[in-house]
């Protein structure tokens, strides 16, 4: 069982050791930003598929401003130009993108026929990028700067879906022997020129982007899963710009380094709907009457996190209005009921090191509703088969609402519905099936979103999760020397055109 660890602990040795490298790669008259005003940053998590798009690596890749696809998307989600300059939708499975003038870092053209490469691979690659999980396209060119794409159903979200960093836009050059290689042949603001393993990345200026041009001559990144670690390298003036700064170490660098803002990211406990315990609505309806979203906030996040509201958090911000009244819950089973059912394992991970503090504390919540619990605490990569084969009573986890489309309704349809390739909470329930598969059919935005909170009241009826808390995320930076960090609920972007030391 995992105890409490001190919130004011000194830097641990390993901590320490993993500094060495951000001095190794900050050193010198050209990589430091007081010299030739290079951004030195630290990331949370390593190149783990050698920078491929079409992984997780993609999003670093995107919070660098190294690649780019046919559209991004603002604060609120909704799509808007990038390298497409316009669409059009010509009926409901068919679009039309009109490309901008842009080049690529090698200095080739982004045509038509780069563009269909591109989605054409992205559709291919094994295993296959989560965004087309629920959907196929077909991209042909209809001319120099045109390209027709037609998906398999109609998809609604098709340009919020291609803003995905999976989906980004590649010259010819980066599809060679077999791999991906996003490394100068791609559109951002700054190129990848070199990348040491899992260790560090080079960036420089692309002096030929298409919008305007990046402040900073080039970014030197380094690779530190430690969180410790980097909030001291961030503290000791190594680093300028410190991804993810853990709620520990927060307080210890003060307000002038640490920028938190709402996420859409929700910390939930789902319970398992299929066998054991909570099969037993009565016994899932105890369970979410055991939590204390306050005690967690206050006791786990130190006030850095927002109590629960819902499926989607204030990271969400048209959620809060239109959020109805959970649906066809069951009466929760008393104290003396409960304690007769068999011991429940709780089950967390440790790649996000306030979960397993958040796991003690629900466990002595649930304990005293009269569960009798187990946890099991491993690294998430040891859990996630067995979490999604439905071997955990209970399970707690960071979840992303806008993962992959920037629309609640893709997380709606993996987690919560029969066919969930994401259902952990082996939530089977036709009235969720058809609200999730109402929501996904409207191509209007406030009809649609109305749709998903109906959905949401349907989720919530069946205690499938019980939310926790909404995350903040903090990242760290020096505000009164650092500008143009971009603080980005959807975790796409970090590092911009924008971004450089003041």
């Amino acid at each position: 069982m995992p105890t409490l660890r001190s919130r004011r602990s000194p830097l641990p040795v390993i901590a320490a050791a993993l500094l060495l490298p951000l001095a190794a790669c900050s050193s010198g008259g050209d990589g430091a930003s007081e010299g030739g005003g290079r951004l030195r940053v630290v990331m949370a998590f390593p190149p783990a598929q050698a920078m491929s798009p079409y992984g997780d690596d993609a999003v670093t890749l995107s919070r660098l401003a190294v690649i780019e696809g046919l559209t991004t998307l603002d604060r609120n989600g909704a799509p808007q130009p990038a390298l497409a300059a316009s669409w059009k939708r010509d009926n409901a499975t068919t679009w039309t993108f009109t490309l901008r003038d842009a080049v690529f870092q090698d200095g080739t053209e982004v045509d038509a026929d780069a563009v269909v490469r591109s989605l054409t691979a992205a559709g291919k690659a094994s295993p296959l990028p989560r965004v087309l999980s629920d959907t196929g396209l077909r991209a042909t060119a209809t001319g120099p700067g045109t390209v027709r794409i037609v998906t398999e159903g109609a998809d609604p979200l098709l340009p919020q879906r291609l803003a995905n960093p999976s989906l980004t836009i590649l010259s010819a050059d980066a599809y060679q022997g077999g791999k991906v290689n996003p490394a100068g042949h791609a559109t951002g603001p700054f190129t990848l020129t070199d990348v040491k393993g899992a260790v560090a990345a080079t960036l420089e200026r692309n002096a030929d982007y298409w919008g305007d041009t990046a402040k900073s001559p080039g970014v030197d990144v380094t690779f530190v899963a430690d969180g410790t670690a980097r909030a001291n390298a961030l503290r000791t003036d190594a680093v300028d710009v410190a991804e993810y700064v853990p709620i520990a170490q927060a307080s210890l660098l003060g307000d002038g380094f640490v920028h938190e803002f709402p996420s859409a990211r929700t910390n939930g406990l789902s319970l398992n709907t299929a066998r054991g315990v909570f099969a037993d609505p009565a016994m899932r309806a105890a369970a979410r009457e055991a939590i204390d979203s306050e005690a967690l906030v206050d006791g786990v996040y130190e006030g850095r996190a927002d109590t629960s509201q819902g499926l989607l958090g204030p990271g969400v911000p048209w959620a809060a209005k239109g959020r109805t009244a959970p649906t066809n819950r069951a009466e929760a089973a008393g104290r003396d009921e409960v304690a007769k059912t068999k011991e429940i394992v709780l089950a967390t991970y440790t790649n996000r090191p306030e979960l397993p503090e958040v796991a003690t504390i629900v466990q002595q919540q649930l304990k005293k509703r009269g569960f009798t619990v187990k946890q099991v605490v491993r690294d998430y990569a040891q859990l996630e088969a067995d979490a999604l084969a439905g071997k955990f009573d209970a399970f707690i986890q960071a979840r992303n609402t806008l993962l992959d489309t920037a629309d609640p309704v893709s997380y709606l349809a993996s987690d919560f519905t029969c066919d969930g390739s994401f259902n952990i909470s082996q939530l089977c329930d036709p009235r969720v099936d058809a609200a999730v598969a109402e929501a996904a059919s409207l191509a209007g935005t406030e009809e649609r979103h109305r749709a998903e909170m109906t959905a949401e009241a349907a989720v919530l009826g069946a205690d499938a999760l019980v939310p926790l808390v909404h995350e903040r995320f903090v990242q760290g930076y020096d505000d009164a020397r650092v500008e143009g960090v971009a603080l980005d609920p959807m975790e796409r972007t970090l590092i911009t055109a924008d971004t450089h030391v003041g």
